[in-house]
């Protein structure tokens, strides 16, 4: 059952990632990959701080942070801006998808534990 509820929110998650790459956008900065991966920082600190079930944590962590967030595009836009010269866009991403991914999993988990009441 658990590999369901990991194949369910993985799906929701890639679905919606890919709803976001649709946006149009024309900038040499990959914008909506930092602004896909700060959202999943957010809903994963949010989960950590309010959720403490196994199933909704598989579900949510697991299988929608898990297809929703895109480290390995991630990557692979830093080694491109890398390789084409951009050092300066390079290190802005990087620096700025490192610092935001972490105050999005301090803001989620923040409101996490507000919501719950504590």
């Amino acid at each position: 059952m658990d590999f369901i509820l990991v194949m369910a929110g993985g799906a929701c998650g890639s679905l919606c990632r890919y709803l976001i790459s649709l946006i149009p956008c024309r900038t040499n900065f990959p914008i909506l990959t930092l602004l896909t991966n700060f959202a999943g920082a957010v809903v994963i600190g949010f989960i950590a701080a309010r959720c403490s079930s196994r199933k909704i944590n598989l579900v949510f962590k697991t299988g929608f942070c898990g297809g929703f967030t895109t480290f390995s595009t991630f990557s692979l836009e830093s080694f491109n801006l890398l390789r084409k010269g951009q050092y300066f866009y390079a290190g802005l991403y990087v620096m700025l998808s490192v610092s935001l991914c972490i105050a999005g999993v301090a803001a989620g988990y923040m409101a996490g534990l507000k919501f719950k009441g504590e």
